[in-house]
């Protein structure tokens, strides 16, 4: 499953493409506050890329960068907030937020949180470390990610979904690694700043049923519309 959780299936992934430019438009306005222009602005440069590989309308886009950039009138104003928990069966979640109204999200996550359990701050970020997350594909399955990640300064690497990989950086070298993949052959599909859990929990020590309530919340988590990302501790 892997630090980030990912609906899984077509349906559902259909179902959440809409989600999906929702969450992706805040962290375009968010990055857009330091500049309009994708050339002079790094963390701008790598959400637009994100945007156009999922195929995000143009002026949906642009619409975007410009009220975060402040061009268009309207105030911006989210706040960045994580909650940590479990979900049921003790297995640890990071949730990351955006929001316009933490009075409006925060009762709204503790609800989310009744079929699990909701932690203060600190009790989960411990078992996480703070990484950069660049998943990436190769131009052909005869590259050695290994030495890609070394040439490109990757702290680590692990396989991802669809025959992509993920190269794990420390949080200063998001940027300066996604720059340096493409000369060793590999195409960035989405970078951002996550949490990868040191100690994951192993599905096979779940029952199918328990693991299928596991799922159940981490989609209710997800579907919340100030849920940027989903991070958990389970392995696979």
């Amino acid at each position: 499953m892997g630090a980030q959780w990912k609906a899984k299936g077509k349906e559902l992934a259909a179902n959440a493409k809409g989600r999906a430019f929702g969450k992706l438009a805040k962290d375009i306005m968010i990055a857009a506050r330091n500049g309009a222009d994708p050339a002079s602005n790094a963390r701008l440069r790598l959400v637009v890329e994100q945007a156009r590989k999922i195929s995000m309308p143009k002026d949906t886009l642009d619409r975007a960068i410009k009220k975060g950039a402040g061009l268009t009138g309207e105030s911006v104003s989210f706040e960045h907030v994580i909650y940590e928990g479990f979900a049921p069966h003790q297995v640890p979640v990071m949730v990351e937020c955006l929001t316009d109204n933490v009075n409006r999200t925060a009762p709204e996550m503790r609800v989310l949180f009744r079929k699990g359990q909701l932690g203060t701050s600190g009790s989960v970020a411990w078992d996480f470390d703070h990484v950069g997350m660049i998943e990436a594909e190769p131009a052909d399955k005869g590259i050695d990610p290994e030495l890609a990640a070394i040439e490109a300064g990757a702290q680590d690497f692990e396989p991802a979904e669809e025959g992509a990989t993920l190269f794990l950086t420390d949080p200063a070298d998001l940027d300066l690694v996604s720059r340096a993949l493409p000369a060793h052959g590999f195409t960035v599909l989405s970078a951002k700043l996550g949490y990868k859990p040191k100690n994951p929990v192993d599905p096979a020590n779940l029952s199918a049923e328990h693991l299928e309530e596991v799922e159940a919340f981490l989609a209710a988590i997800d579907a919340n519309d100030d849920v940027q990302n989903v991070f958990v501790g389970l392995a696979g």
